[in-house]
């Protein structure tokens, strides 16, 4: 008897494999799901110590124009966009809104692209 493994592949080269576009939709759900549980705790505390004094406000108000700062906080807003959008994406598909291939696929392209758009949009924003 045969083995049903003799043709799998001997290494898995995880870049070479093409995912279909509800795959990265998904993939990016739970991605943007932990850049959320950790990124919010920090804005949150970053939040507390701003109300403490004007000094701190200041201070706080000059990092986030560091560059760095100014990429963490556009990853959180395009997580933020991206996690609501694709969890409503979800949540439709489970009552059957959706389903259907065809349209499982342009809703994952428009989640995706509106949350890239969101995330520009709030770049631009910042940078005017």
């Amino acid at each position: 008897m045969q083995s049903p493994f003799r043709d799998s592949p001997k290494s898995l080269n995880i870049f070479r494999i093409r995912f279909p576009i509800g795959a990265i939709a998904s993939i990016g759900h739970r991605i943007s799901g932990v850049l959320l549980l950790f990124g919010l705790p920090v804005l949150a505390l970053v939040l507390d110590r701003s109300l403490t004094s004007e000094a701190a406000f200041e201070s706080l108000r000059e990092a986030v124009d560091t560059p760095w700062w100014g990429l963490l906080l556009l990853a959180l807003i395009w997580a933020a966009a991206h996690h609501v959008l694709a969890g409503v994406r979800h949540l439709l598909m489970d009552i059957g809104i959706g389903s259907p291939l065809d349209q499982a696929r342009t809703s994952a392209w428009a989640v995706i692209l509106t949350a890239v758009i969101i995330a520009i949009a709030a770049a631009i924003r910042w940078l005017a």
